[in-house]
């Protein structure tokens, strides 16, 4: 299989640097590219368009990290903020909208009520990406 339009959904944690590295060397292999979101969840109450500082900030610092990462592999990505009601979704209509032709997603191990957790976004992305889905468990 050829990875020639890759998209890293980052959210922050530990496992956003094991996903971005393997990006990189899938990309690196096949002469692909590389586009890592990350998404900001609005609440309902607010404009799906509303300006939240807090949230941006973080998100910039977070895909500054993300750029830091592929910089260090030697590999060339885009990012970008993507602001949404709901994660999953976005991530779907991100990998549509650029055909991309795999989701590398890093996951942190969770456990909830002592037992595995992959939360809902992983579950989703499964059931409803376009393309294949590797998860990237830390």
């Amino acid at each position: 299989m050829e990875f020639k339009r890759i998209l890293v959904p980052a959210g922050g944690g530990g496992a956003d640097e094991g996903a971005m590295e393997l990006a990189c060397r899938l990309a690196k292999k096949d002469k692909g590219d590389i586009w890592a979101v990350y998404v900001i969840t609005v609440k309902r109450a607010l404009p799906i368009d509303a300006e939240i500082e807090s949230e941006i900030g973080v998100a910039e610092k977070i895909l500054d990290h993300i750029e830091e990462i592929a910089e260090n592999q030697d590999c060339e990505i885009e990012t970008d903020v993507l602001q949404a009601r709901e994660t999953g979704p976005a991530i779907i209509d991100e990998a549509v909208e650029r055909q991309v032709d795999v989701i590398i997603l890093g996951v942190s191990q969770k456990k909830r009520y002592g037992q595995f957790s992959m939360g809902n976004i992983v579950p989703y992305l499964l059931k409803n990406a376009p393309c294949p889905v590797i998860v990237f468990q830390t």
